[in-house]
């Protein structure tokens, strides 16, 4: 059977959906898949959303070793504790399980990151992982609670993307029995709004209890109404497309290889 371009896009943006899950008691959903590389074929910086191209889509990467304090998301450590920019075996793995060697952002009991944004979203992504219990985002439309989540949600969806050899762990929300040994989950997790009810202009990242809260290269798509980059009827025709499509057919590699391979 032959296949038109646009059809492999729309089928390709459709496999990138195929791991999700729409709580009822939530408004936004989100969905799981392994990422990407980096915008400039990065694989030791950990996972980046496929949608980082995007029009109107900003990356934090924390490569500075500090958090953005000004700008379109200004980030605010709230609290005492050790949460912080760092370097070391806990950061969030890349979309093949590469390991990362960059800078991440950590977030433990008593610390909370807040990011305000200077105008609505319709989409956050992460780079989420080592997983622990007690993991919790956060989503705000001023101070009014839109939607929270945490790793136990991740687990009810369907787990995380990989469940990585370099962070091995216990029997915990995140976490999965793979060879007698339990490793903690690590993926791309994509939060986005399905209509203009689920918009949000503040997020705060906690962790409850032990553990710690590690992620890495958040993306952030501006807009006032549903996220539609997960709906095949918004994928343009294949001449303002291209740059889609080769994200898309990186995905089905990933993918495939994902499969394959449960331990990153």
């Amino acid at each position: 059977m032959l296949f038109s371009k646009k059809s492999f896009l729309i089928a390709a943006l459709s496999t990138l959906a195929t791991v999700g899950y729409a709580g009822s008691a939530h408004a936004i959903n989100f969905k799981v898949t392994t990422g990407t590389t980096g915008l400039n074929g990065e694989t030791n910086q950990g996972a980046f959303s496929e949608f980082s191209s995007l029009p109107d889509t900003v990356t934090v990467d924390f490569n500075s070793g500090q958090i953005p304090i000004n700008g379109f998301a200004e980030y605010s450590f709230v609290g005492d504790g050790g949460s912080s920019v760092r370097a070391d075996m806990w950061a969030p793995v890349g979309s093949n399980g590469e390991k990362n060697d960059s800078n991440y952002l950590a977030v433990f009991d008593g610390k909370d990151v807040v990011i305000q944004l200077d105008d609505y979203l319709n989409y956050f992504g992460i780079n989420w992982g080592a997983a622990h219990t007690g993991n919790i985002y956060s989503f705000y439309n001023g101070d009014s609670l839109v939607s929270s989540f945490s790793t136990a949600d991740i687990d009810a969806g369907g787990g995380f993307a990989l469940y990585s050899s370099l962070h091995p762990g216990g029997n915990e929300y995140g976490a999965k029995l793979v060879n007698g040994n339990y490793y903690q989950g690590n993926g791309y997790v994509h939060f986005y709004s399905t209509n203009s009810n689920d918009i949000f202009n503040k997020i705060v990242i906690s962790q409850e209890g032990g553990g710690g809260f590690e992620t890495d290269n958040h993306s952030f798509h501006k807009g006032t109404t549903a996220f539609t980059g997960f709906d095949s009827k918004s994928v343009p025709e294949p001449s303002a497309a291209l740059g889609m499509l080769a994200i898309g057919g990186v995905f089905l590699r990933k993918r495939k290889h994902q499969k394959s391979v449960q331990i990153g």
